[in-house]
């Protein structure tokens, strides 16, 4: 096992602060109107976490309606593939409405339910976190609109008509490159506008304090889970495990159950585009710079005068300009190690998982996937790596033929 890892000097539960730092990144870098609405939500979320009636409620849902717990799957054939270490995959693809996305979005829509809240709004970039609030939001009779870019909808277009078949109001942003960080823009310009009878529900690990936190809380799950799971089937914690990192949400859930578990290697995987250069990806550790945008200071891909520069990834879900605020802190401590896959070697994973597991993941995933098949093939056969699953593939599949050069007329 690895044991180089160095140890942190603060307990993960005690961060973030009062005014939502992880160290130096995080915080609450909003216009003054959203001040008062932030204060007043982080104050119900903490009500709320410690309510047994809210956390009964809760884990009742997650497990009636979002499906949990998901399986650990040891993927046999994929191991002998690789070669190399035992192979997990965390199985949240399993979920209702096929990804991760359902964890957050069930449970910031029910702190807004306690707050009396009528209306959510959301943004999406490869719609998972989309359709998981729209389903949630005609679970429980909220109104329900959806910021996307155009470009997403253009390549997601099976989650756009998923929402609209459960009743949310689907607004295309065409500002900028119309992908997630302009739906972010319009979603913050409407909460700001209604904020008395709205809840934003941000979909990831991103944004002003208590965002990062209270996604982290609602996706510990995810590694929870995980961690009893496999000192079930192995009897001890594996060497490493894996997640695909955009905002961060579905990394930080798995992560979060393994922080102080100092054998165990945790690797973010970011998306390395067409080639590490400006404009052409979107991993924030390779060329960004500490910054703020959308609320939170943290790791940004940005011009040395400021301006956010262009990314890129053939996954939706992956081509935000930041990375989360907690990742950020713990990539500093030197405690999550992060890397990259580039498109071409995300689009060869995801076809190797469909063809030797009969599992189509979706292209956000298939980002640590490629990871996590590479890093295999170096560790030893009686060694154990698992991968976060993060969601299925079904949404992505035109896409990938499109970029293939498939033809699905045939």
């Amino acid at each position: 096992m690895t044991t180089s890892t160095p140890k942190l000097d603060v307990d993960p539960l005690s961060l973030p602060d009062a005014r939502g730092h992880f160290g130096a990144y995080g915080g609450m870098y909003v216009p003054e109107t959203l001040m008062t609405p932030l204060f007043e939500l982080t104050e119900a979320y903490h009500k709320a976490r410690k309510d047994p009636e809210f956390q009964k409620e809760l884990y009742h849902q997650l497990r009636e309606f979002a499906g949990r717990p998901t399986n650990l799957y040891y993927a046999e054939r994929l191991s002998q593939h690789c070669g190399g270490a035992k192979i997990y995959l965390k199985r949240e693809d399993l979920l209702h409405t096929g990804a991760h996305k359902i964890n957050n979005a069930l449970g910031q829509s029910l702190v807004a339910k306690r707050m009396g809240k009528k209306r959510i709004i959301a943004e999406t970039g490869a719609g998972q976190h989309g359709i998981a609030t729209a389903a949630i939001c005609a679970k429980l009779g909220f109104e329900c609109v959806i910021y996307m870019g155009e470009e997403d909808m253009r390549r997601q277009s099976l989650n756009v008509y998923r929402m609209r078949l459960c009743g949310a109001d689907v607004r295309g942003v065409s500002a900028g490159q119309k992908t997630l960080k302009e739906a972010v823009n319009e979603a913050m310009r409407d909460w700001v506008t209604n904020v008395r009878t709205t809840h934003y529900i941000i979909g990831s690990a991103l944004g002003s304090h208590p965002f990062p936190m209270m996604v982290r809380d609602f996706h510990r799950v995810i590694g929870e889970e995980c961690r009893r799971q496999i000192m079930e089937k192995e009897g001890r914690l594996p060497d490493e495990v894996t997640a695909c990192v955009g905002g961060g949400s579905n990394a930080i859930g798995i992560f979060f159950a393994f922080l102080k578990d100092y054998e165990v290697r945790l690797t973010g995987v970011e998306a390395g585009g067409r080639e590490i250069k400006p404009g052409h990806h979107a991993a924030r550790f390779e060329g960004g710079q500490l910054g703020v945008l959308q609320g939170a200071k943290t790791w940004i891909l940005q011009s040395p005068e400021g301006q956010i520069n262009l990314t890129h990834s053939v996954s939706a879900g992956l081509d935000y300009a930041a990375v989360g605020p907690e990742h950020a802190y713990y990539q500093e401590k030197g405690r999550i190690n992060f890397g990259y896959a580039t498109d071409s070697e995300a689009l060869k994973a995801f076809e190797d998982l469909c063809e030797i597991e009969g599992i189509v993941p979706a292209l956000e995933t298939s980002h640590g996937m490629a990871y996590l098949m590479k890093r295999a093939q170096e560790m030893s056969s009686d060694q154990i790596i698992i991968g976060n699953l993060s969601g299925r593939g079904d949404k992505d599949v035109q896409e990938a033929a499109r970029v293939l050069g498939d033809d699905l007329s045939h």
